[in-house]
């Protein structure tokens, strides 16, 4: 069946449904339940799900603990009041024609206690902040798809980064961990068939260098597609984007200290400490810090980091909020090594990792010392005026400097034959070279964004809109010296009686050190300032009809420092969106059409008399057609996306054949796929968030080597998520006892793909993993199992890199 037809009949079948209940409902005669949930310290208490007994009916309590159920039929009624983490409530109320009832309810949790119990309940729903669409926007309103993991399930699962967390999105693959190097030292990870990292914190830059730590995150927010309407395509990649909400302020005392220690020596200390500065409580601050150190389950390596988060709230007044915040991270480490691949695989005799028999998986191949010094820094501040009810301003600026110093070693595996120079040991490889992609000369990379939104919210006759404009200007300047001078040196493979120690820092130093004075280290030295507007309006035609149009001009300039070389250009990127809800608040069918694009700079073409003429490429462009069904039912506890998404990328480069080292822009490639993740608490105290996608990535128009091949770097087609946890109920013995359980799968990613290197691939794999944690009052303990089974498995970006082996974590917390 066709999509169009699919969703049609979906649509039909919902209207069809809808009418009836409305019909019902609208005969019988009804009433209205309103009123207001507190805490036990008179504060409002939001988020807090509230149901009517017997009818599919129910809401959910405001920012102000309200709620509002409409068109209760008349009668006697019992309403419940739940949330996942705090004891249910029930009452019972009459209902008269045309009457409305007050029904309001007090809890046993004070305001402090609420703040994690809230998100703790609305964990399962999709709820993404502001920063998503840069305007309030609920999910189920949004014609975009996205993923949210909530600093509850990265606390439940004893996780210590966002890299961690990232296990927990549908549709995305680790690729790299973290090199540690100025610029682009932090993860990299597969969305949609494009490679993307985490560069955005609270919707604008925040460039990170090593492993991203979690002591400070409140949600990451994974949108998926070319977003460059909105967000440029400097901080995004066609696969999307990843956004980092921080924690913030709040009012009262409170605060967390907690421990960790496990397997590979890993040990970690965090603490969050929140108090107000004045009686008004109108100064707010608010403290991450953690230490976490990581050993390696191979025979060298290890992982260093401390992490500082200050941020401070002011709220001027009732209309004006300033905040500032800052992230400090310093780390040394010694990276895992890679395997990169520079022979085809017909010359290796290997066409699979699983099919390597002399690599030995726990062997590092290299001594100690191979160190790698890096530093971040974001800083962080914004104004906040409301300057009417329906007006808003935000300023915001960010200035993020990333700084490395020292080796990134890294393999490559050769045929015997280049050892040997015997032609019969072509198909062997039983040696690999090592080398180190050292960053030196005190490498660094700044990032400046300064950005200015103006959010209204206004009606045009009977229509209403939410329209954002906003401008945007971010500056990057590098200068970072990457050396690589060629192989360390040639060893083998299973050899019991080599010492592969003797490359380690010292004689890597003493190489570098002896490297001819003529040779030159390729150097990252520009400068590039993205000057932008754009705009976007969600016009709701009726409750349950409403569409999205936005726009963004960006005009990108770039300089090269050691050559003067400037380039410029200036692109358009549209995006469209169109939201019908077949059932108010609960269906919404949805479709989309994003755009993003890439300045390519220039490139050496065959001019129109023969000759190599310089020319200045035309932006790529990818864009995206997109379509699907989002669900929040039964009181929020379901919630489930299902999407089907087309991405076509122009204008890329490739060889042209007429002569050598020159291209023409005339490339397309395309990426199709499906997406389905749910998230569900069917009866208290049971969550369950699950994802699967499948990925068709392939080049249409490219080079002959490649042409109809799938990406190398577009990561395994079919990859899986799922965790489901359990919380005794309070009225049981071992109440705050909570056990949870779950895994990933990836199948076969195929890291060499084309005529001339042939096909290399990581074999599929499933990780599981699993935990067990008990709350008594304000203490917490936990253990969890990380790769639970041991599995030896690999993941990579052209290049082969073991994956941790199991890890054992032992934890404990006390709140205050």
């Amino acid at each position: 069946m066709k999509i169009s037809t699919l969703l049609k009949t979906i649509l039909y079948l919902l209207l069809l449904v809808k009418s009836v209940f409305v019909f019902a409902y609208d005969e019988i005669p009804s009433g209205v339940i309103k009123g207001k949930i507190t805490t036990s310290d008179g504060k409002p208490a939001a988020y807090i799900s509230v149901s009517v007994d017997k009818l599919n009916k129910g809401a959910v309590t405001d920012e102000n603990g309200e709620y509002i159920i409409k068109k209760v039929p008349v009668g006697t009624w019992t309403i419940r009041i739940n949330s996942v983490g705090i004891a249910s409530e029930k009452r019972t109320v009459t209902i008269q024609a045309n009457e409305t009832v007050e029904a309001d309810f007090v809890i046993e949790e004070n305001a402090q206690q609420l703040q994690e119990v809230v998100v703790n309940a609305q964990r399962q729903k999709i709820n993404a902040s502001e920063y998503a669409a840069k305007m309030p926007l609920k999910n189920i309103e949004n014609s975009q798809v996205y993923s949210t993991i909530s600093n509850q399930l990265i606390s439940e699962q004893l996780l210590t980064s966002v890299d961690d967390a990232m296990r927990n999105v549908t549709g995305l693959q680790p690729m790299w961990t973290a090199t540690a190097r100025a610029g682009d030292g932090g993860s990299y990870y597969n969305s949609r068939g494009f490679t993307l990292q985490s560069k955005l914190r609270n919707g604008i830059a925040g460039i990170v260098t090593n492993t991203t730590d979690a002591a400070n995150i409140e949600s990451i927010e994974v949108l998926k597609g070319p977003s460059g309407a909105l967000f440029g395509s400097v901080l995004t990649s066609y696969g999307g984007l990843i956004n980092r909400v921080t924690k913030k302020p709040y009012e009262n005392y409170g605060g967390e200290v907690s421990a960790m220690a496990g397997s590979y020596d890993f040990s970690r200390v965090t603490l969050d400490i929140n108090t107000p500065l004045n009686n008004r409580k109108s100064v707010l601050f608010r403290l991450n810090t953690a230490y976490n150190y990581q050993g390696s389950f191979q025979t060298e390596g290890f992982s260093k980091r401390i992490f500082v988060a200050p941020s401070l709230l002011i709220k001027a007044n009732d209309k004006l909020t300033f905040s500032f915040d800052a992230e400090l991270s310093y780390g040394t480490s010694m990276m895992q090594p890679f395997f990169f691949f520079y022979f085809p695989a017909a010359t290796l005799g290997i066409t699979s990792a699983d099919k390597i028999k002399n690599i030995d998986y726990k062997n590092a191949y290299t001594g100690s010392g191979l160190n790698q010094t890096a530093r971040s820094g974001n800083y962080f501040a914004q104004a906040q005026y409301k300057i009417s009810n329906s007006f808003t301003s935000i300023t915001s600026i960010s200035y993020s400097h990333s700084y490395s110093e020292g080796a990134g070693p890294y393999f490559y595996l050769i045929p015997d034959s280049a050892v040997t120079h015997n032609p019969a040991d072509i198909g062997k490889s039983n040696y690999f070279v090592r080398e180190s992609q050292s960053t030196l000369n005190n490498s660094y990379k700044n990032y400046l964004e300064v950005q200015q939104n103006f959010n209204a919210l206004f009606n045009i006759g009977s229509l209403q809109n939410k329209f954002l404009f906003g401008l945007d200007y971010l500056h990057s300047r590098g200068h970072i010296t990457y050396f690589d001078y060629g192989p360390f040196d040639i060893v083998k493979l299973g050899d019991p009686t080599f010492d592969y120690s003797a490359f380690n820092g010292t004689s890597l130093k003493n190489f570098i050190n002896n490297v001819p004075a003529s040779f030159s280290p390729y150097m990252d030295n520009a400068s590039v300032n993205t000057y932008s507007a754009y705009a976007s309006d969600v016009l709701n035609i009726t409750k349950q009809l409403s569409v999205l149009a936005a726009v963004r001009l960006d005009h990108f300039s770039n300089l090269n420092h050691s050559t003067d070389a400037k380039y410029n250009q200036t692109v358009l990127s549209p995006k469209f969106g169109i939201v019908y809800q077949p059932v108010l608040d609960r269906v919404s069918l949805f479709a989309n059409y994003q755009n993003s694009f890439s300045n390519l700079g220039t490139y050496n073409a065959v001019g129109d008399n023969g000759d190599i003429v310089s020319r200045n490429a035309k932006a790529e462009q990818a864009n995206q057609w997109e379509a699907g069904v989002k669900t929040d039912l039964i009181n929020n506890k379901l919630t489930a996306t299902f999407s089907y998404y087309n991405i076509k990328v122009k204008n890329t480069l490739r060889t042209d054949l007429r002569k050598a080292n020159t291209s023409i822009q005339d490339g397309t490639q395309v990426s199709r796929g499906v997406e389905f993740d749910i998230n569900a608490n069917p009866f208290t105290g049971f969550e369950a968030v699950a994802g699967v996608s499948y990925n068709d990535s392939k080049y249409e128009k490219a080079d002959a080597d490649v042409e109809g091949f799938r990406p190398t770097t577009a990561s395994s087609p079919w990859l899986a998520h799922w965790w489901l946890s359990y919380q005794l109920p309070k009225n049981t013995t071992l109440k705050g006892l909570r056990i949870g359980f779950g895994g990933n799968y990836a199948n076969d990613n195929k890291i060499l793909n084309s005529v001339s290197m042939g096909k290399f691939i990581l074999p599929s794999y499933i990780v599981l993993n699993a935990m067990i944690s008990y709350e008594y009052k304000k203490i917490i303990f936990g253990f969890k199992a990380d790769n639970l089974t041991n599995k030896h498995y690999w993941t990579g970006y052209t290049t082969m890199n073991a994956q941790m082996l199991r890890q054992l974590v032992a934890s404990v917390s006390y709140k205050f």
